[in-house]
C-alpha cells in the first residue's frame, strides 16, 4: 500500500496493490498532481484496475485521463448524491467556485463524479486484490465509507480522524448530524483492534494508538458541540497549526448553524 499525499489540505491518495493493477482510492486533487500519481504508477509497473471515492465531495471526486478508464467506485447512496449533484449543465462551473482560488485553474473537472454505486449493503470493494472493507455510516457526507483493507491492517477513514481538521458534520442533509457522527465513530471504534495503521482524508498518517486518540479526540469534540461548550479543541483556537487557522471559522460556522436548528431556524 502507497499514499500520495496532496498539496491541498493534505489530501492523502492511497493505493492498494493487487494481482493485476492496483486499486486507487480517492485520487487527488490538482491535474499536476494527479499526472504525478500516473507516471509514479506507470515507473513501477501498475496500471490502475480500479477506484474508489470515500464520499461525494468534489475533492473525492476527481480523476485524470492518464489513470485510465479503469470503474470507479462509491457506495450506492455517494454515486446516487454525486449524479444529482453534478447533473446539471453548470454544475462544474459551480465546483469550480467552491475551491481555492489559487488552484481552481489547476483542478481536473472532465472526469468529476464518474462513479458507479456498489449495491447497498455490499461488504467490499469488487476488485481482484486484497480485500477491502467497506464501512458506510452518515457522518460528514451522505455514502460516506471508511475502508480496511484488511490483510495489510490499514483503516483508510475518508474525511474523519484528522489531525490537522475537526469533525465537519452534515449540517446540510442529515437529520440528526451530531448522532450520526456518533455512530460512525463507534462503528470505527469496532474494528479499531484490526487496525495497524491510519489514513485520514486529509493529515497525517498513524498507528494504533494515534487511531484510538484520534477517535476520541473526535468524539469529545462532537459532545462538546451537542452540550453547547467550548471542546478546547487543540485544532481550533490560538493552538491551531499555522495555516489550518480556517479550521476556527469551520467551527464557529457549525456552531452557529447548530444553534440555530436547536431555534428552529
Amino acid at each position: 500500500m502507497l499514499v500520495h499525499r496532496s498539496g491541498f489540505c493534505r489530501s492523502n491518495a492511497v493505493v492498494v496493490r493487487g494481482r493485476a493493477g492496483v486499486l486507487l482510492i480517492d485520487a487527488g486533487v490538482t491535474g499536476a498532481e494527479l499526472g504525478c500519481l500516473a507516471t509514479d504508477l506507470g515507473e513501477l509497473g501498475q496500471t490502475v484496475v480500479a477506484g474508489f471515492s470515500t464520499h461525494p465531495h468534489w475533492d473525492h471526486l476527481l480523476w485524470h485521463a492518464r489513470l485510465g478508464t479503469a470503474p470507479r467506485y462509491g457506495t450506492a447512496r455517494c454515486a446516487d448524491t454525486a449524479r444529482d449533484r453534478l447533473s446539471d449543465p453548470g454544475a462544474r462551473a459551480r465546483v469550480a467556485t467552491m475551491m481555492p482560488a489559487d488552484i481552481a485553474d489547476q483542478v481536473p473537472l472532465e472526469l468529476l463524479g464518474d462513479i458507479t454505486g456498489v449495491p447497498a449493503g455490499t461488504a467490499r470493494v469488487p476488485w481482484d486484490g486484497p480485500p477491502v472493507r467497506i464501512i458506510e455510516h452518515r457522518a460528514h457526507a451522505p455514502g460516506h465509507a471508511a475502508l480496511v483493507i484488511e490483510d495489510r491492517g490499514v483503516l483508510v477513514a475518508g474525511d474523519m480522524l484528522s489531525d490537522v481538521l475537526t469533525p465537519m458534520l452534515d449540517l446540510a442533509g442529515a437529520a440528526d448530524p451530531i448522532e450520526d457522527y456518533l455512530a460512525a465513530l463507534r462503528l470505527l471504534e469496532d474494528v479499531a483492534g484490526d487496525v495497524e495503521v491510519l489514513v485520514p482524508g486529509h493529515g497525517s498518517v498513524g498507528g494504533a494508538a494515534e487511531l484510538r486518540a484520534r477517535i476520541e479526540r473526535d468524539r469529545a469534540y462532537v459532545l462538546a458541540l451537542r452540550a453547547g461548550r467550548d471542546p478546547g479543541d487543540p485544532r481550533v483556537g490560538p493552538s491551531a497549526e499555522p495555516g489550518w487557522e480556517w479550521v476556527s471559522e469551520v467551527h464557529e460556522g457549525q456552531v452557529r448553524r447548530l444553534a440555530e436548528r436547536a431555534a428552529g431556524g
